[in-house]
């Protein structure tokens, strides 16, 4: 069979995932509490069916067994996240040693099956202790996260090539400090400047740490959820609407920790609206200097936006939503279980931007997937045939092949992800692994796109 599609050689295959979402072990080895353990111990109510995170996926005892499975799958790469809280209890002092061995052992074992190791530091997970003393709102915090960036790039960087700083750094500002979705469940914009500030700066310290080290071959990046932001017409408030959302959501993040500058337009709303953060000098030539040199990309679905249709009240506090309202485009395609549109074009629309905006920086879809409740509805002959997973991956990678035919300079495609796992909030409610998890018992068993990637993988394509 003739293939249509056909990826570049050493494309990288695979998925990615945290540390939170599948080790379980929450507290065990010596393992530090993080936000996650503290508050569903406060509020369990708020988590899908009560699920917390003590046990999720089991990773922790089970990843050989589970690499193997990726092995199986045709997987070339893998990212994982290190916990901060399990590596350094408190998130500073002394390394747990049996989290370093656990770490090692991972390692080791996807060497083993010749499976890159993709190392991601920060996906969510802030050390309690480190929470209480303010989180990423505190410069002390941020000098903390650096000594942790450097004890991992020297516990793991002989045998780790590519790093990343974070996950969706903008996903903790809009769910911990605007919408109420993570803890600690604070709405103040002035609190979420200061954390997305903070978070930038982080990242460039860990940047110029790990170039210090010097790293044989070894590439640091970061991986940010970029959501195209599209108008609902070519009229210029549409239009405005649209660049102010993209501003916000995208261009907050990418703009410095890919070139290292601040836009001068969110800059300048910022300013007129009294919500610039507390800055220090030298931080301007910090993020200059040190700029991602990998860009992992997570698209999901795209953002719709038109211009506001009523006016915000002026004397309320500030929100994003000054700016554009949400609009649901009439027809759009829709992933019926979870409620989210799905566009796969945006793939490409990101991948022409990072090429003509960006310096065509080194990238790849670090997690694209489709979330779907209950899928025991689709059993059968004891397998999950979930053709509309392997119809949204198909459909996803056209989109990515063509942009590489155009010169973008994308390398590899993750699927979220590997295994169903614990999705914070929602828990084990929408499942996207290629493997289903039965979490009472843990056991494993491939769904039909699991098959479906087996042969992309092999083929290089389809």
């Amino acid at each position: 069979m003739a293939l249509q599609y056909t990826f570049p050689e050493d494309f990288w295959w695979g998925s990615a995932t945290s540390a939170t979402q599948i080790e379980g072990a929450a507290s065990e080895d010596g393992k530090g509490l993080n936000i996650w353990d503290y508050w569903y111990s406060k509020e369990p109510n708020r988590f899908f069916n009560g699920v917390g995170p003590e046990t999720t996926s089991d990773f922790y005892h089970t990843y050989k067994e589970d690499i193997q499975r990726m092995k199986d799958i045709g997987h070339n790469s893998f990212r994982f996240s290190i916990s901060w809280a399990r590596l350094i209890p408190g998130g500073e002092g002394d390394v747990n040693e049996e989290a370093a061995a656990f770490y090692h052992r991972v390692i080791d074992e996807l060497l083993a099956q010749d499976i890159e190791p993709f190392a991601n530091l920060f996906h969510f997970d802030m050390p309690l202790e480190m929470q209480e003393k303010g989180g990423w709102e505190s410069r002390e915090v941020v000098d903390a996260y650096a000594v942790f960036a450097e004890k991992c790039f020297e516990l793991f960087g002989e045998k780790v090539q590519k790093w990343f700083t974070f996950n969706e750094p903008i996903v903790p500002v809009e769910g911990g400090y605007l919408y109420d979705f993570h803890y600690p469940n604070v709405v103040d914009f002035k609190r979420a400047v200061q954390v997305a500030y903070h978070t930038i700066i982080a990242h460039a310290k860990a940047v110029e740490v790990f170039k210090k080290r010097s790293i044989p071959n070894g590439k640091i990046g970061t991986i940010l959820n970029l959501t195209p932001s599209y108008p609902r017409s070519q009229n210029p408030a549409d239009l405005r609407a649209s660049r102010i959302a993209d501003l916000f959501f995208n261009r907050s993040f990418l703009d410095p920790m890919v070139k290292g500058e601040f836009p001068e337009e969110l800059t300048a709303i910022l300013r007129e609206h009294g919500q610039l953060p507390e800055m220090l000098e030298g931080d301007k030539e910090l993020v200059k200097r040190n700029t991602a040199e990998l860009l992992g990309v997570n698209y999901y679905q795209p953002r719709r936006v038109k211009a506001k249709e009523h006016l915000p009240n002026p004397y309320g506090p500030f929100m994003l939503d000054w700016y554009f309202d949400l609009y649901e485009m009439p027809g759009r395609k829709m992933n019926p279980y979870r409620g989210w549109e799905i566009y796969e074009k945006g793939v490409y629309d990101i991948m022409i931007n990072l090429r003509d905006n960006y310096g065509n920086i080194e990238s790849f879809i670090s997690e694209n997937g489709m979330g779907v409740q209950d899928e025991e509805r689709f059993m059968e002959n004891g397998q999950i045939q979930d053709d509309y997973r392997i119809d949204f991956i198909r459909e996803h990678l056209k989109w990515l092949h063509r942009a590489i035919q155009e010169g973008c300079n994308a390398k590899g495609y993750h699927l979220w992800s590997f295994m169903d796992n614990w999705s914070w909030m929602n828990a084990y409610k929408n499942r996207y692994g290629f493997f289903s998890v039965n979490i009472e018992t843990q056991e494993r068993t491939p769904k039909k796109s699991a098959g479906w990637i087996t042969e992309v993988s092999k083929n290089n394509g389809f």
